[in-house]
């Protein structure tokens, strides 16, 4: 059944009388949601993962509109951490009870994010996928395994809320929310709604022990690794020793040497 049937089916006729629109390329739905806000729409739904929800909040901030979500992306971060059913069905029927809530939103260097950022490597595997890597679970363990090898970890200096660290790190990532996707938590208490941000410096480590990460992540315990390092702030300057990869929600973008993150509290209604 095509998406439009299926939510004509499961959403309550008493609610809602909806639109539906489809993006043909990356940038295209924050083009659509910028011009559905200036109407009188009240909801608009991201049915994507975690990029496509990132370009249709990108949109919303700032317009008094809400969201929702109905996942269909390849890790799904963020409607995981919201507790958004995976099923289509089940997604659509929770959209019925119009409960909301209201969730921070990152900043890194004016873009916005709202689940995850991250620079390192898994901004290299980010711009891999962009490239054409299938996605997926499956193709992200793949390209991991391919690349982990060859990749080298790069010195940072980091200010958090005006404390200065030095550190080596194979990457960092900015969490939002807990995890990257398909549960893999990075940072398991992070919170939505806590207005900070979860730092979180994976340092240098011995091929051997990626497994070992691999698990801890699955099993939510990567705070007790000796490779991770977590440090919440709401204000945090990164500088690197160039130019380079970062992704915002997955989706990868070249900035400079000099990265500024921020926090927005609770800027952003979603029904959950």
């Amino acid at each position: 059944m095509k998406f439009p049937d299926m939510a004509t089916q499961y959403l309550a006729k008493n609610n809602f009388d909806s639109e539906y629109v489809f993006t043909e390329r990356p940038g295209h739905a924050y083009e659509i949601a910028s011009e559905i806000v200036k109407g009188n729409t009240d909801i608009l739904v991201a049915v994507g993962g975690d990029g496509t929800i990132n370009e249709v909040a990108s949109a919303l901030l700032g317009s008094g509109k809400k969201m929702g979500i109905v996942p269909y992306g390849s890790g799904n971060g963020l409607a995981r951490s919201l507790g958004i059913p995976m099923s289509d069905k089940q997604a659509i029927l929770r959209l019925n009870k119009l409960n909301a809530t209201c969730i921070d939103t990152g900043e890194l260097n004016g873009k916005k994010f709202f689940n995850m950022a991250g620079m390192g490597f898994d901004a290299h595997i980010s711009t891999l996928f962009a490239k054409g890597v299938k996605r997926g679970l499956h193709g992200y363990i793949k390209t991991t395994l391919s690349e982990i090898s060859s990749y080298r970890p790069l010195h940072y200096r980091l200010e958090i809320d005006g404390k200065i660290y030095e550190r080596d790190a194979f990457m960092i990532s900015i969490a939002n929310s807990s995890q990257f996707g398909n549960n893999a938590h990075i940072s398991p208490f992070a919170s939505l709604t806590d207005g900070f941000l979860d730092i979180c410096i994976t340092k240098p480590f011995p091929l051997y022990h990626f497994p070992v990460l691999g698990y801890q992540m699955f099993n939510k315990s990567t705070h007790r690794s000796k490779y991770i390092e977590i440090i919440r702030g709401k204000e945090i300057r990164i500088f690197r020793e160039f130019k380079g990869a970062v992704h915002l929600d997955g989706e990868p973008s070249m900035m400079g040497s000099e990265l500024n993150i921020k926090i927005k509290p609770l800027g952003l209604t979603i029904l959950v």
